[in-house]
């Protein structure tokens, strides 16, 4: 299941949505938790990847083309190390997952001050109307759709202005 599954509310079980919301905060609080340490291993294996590039550098210059060892020589060559760029990426698809699990830990926030405010509508009997009921799943599937439109066509107009 993905988290934009767990980001829905059945607003017909708001009880047992209710239920439902410390265990999925306390879910993706591991999983950032997790994503985190995953982070500061790979920042740990890039500095180790660096100082053994480093010292080999040091070692053998001529297996570099360098003809004078200089602090500015070595960073450079450690840059331009396949292995080194390799662990990098690891280090920024890492923090990635980070931002993404901080902005679902932060979704599901949100998620509880939702279901807080849907309680108090039914609470003060909002969707129980004498007239004509209205189908609030049916008005918030309206909405979404038209919201991801809207932004997915200003996401196309800002990646093609970026080319």
């Amino acid at each position: 299941m993905s988290y934009e599954d767990d980001m829905y509310i059945a607003d017909d079980e708001l009880d047992l949505e209710f239920l439902g919301q410390p265990a999925l905060m306390a879910k993706y609080s591991r999983e950032l938790a997790e994503a985190r340490r995953d982070r500061d291993l790979a920042k740990e294996a890039l500095d180790l990847k660096k100082a053994e590039i480093d010292l080999d550098i040091r070692d053998n210059p001529g297996n570099y083309h360098l003809e004078k060892v200089t602090v500015a020589a070595v960073e450079a060559c450690i840059l331009m190390e396949e292995d080194y760029q390799i662990a990098q990426k690891t280090v920024h698809d890492a923090n990635f997952e980070v931002n993404v699990l901080q902005g679902v830990v932060s979704a599901i926030e949100h998620r509880k001050s939702a279901l807080e405010h849907l309680v108090k509508l039914y609470g003060q009997n909002y969707f129980a109307g004498p007239a004509v009921p209205h189908d609030l799943s049916e008005i918030r599937k309206v909405k979404t759709e038209e919201m991801s439109h809207s932004v997915g066509s200003k996401m196309k107009r800002t990646t093609k202005t970026k080319k």
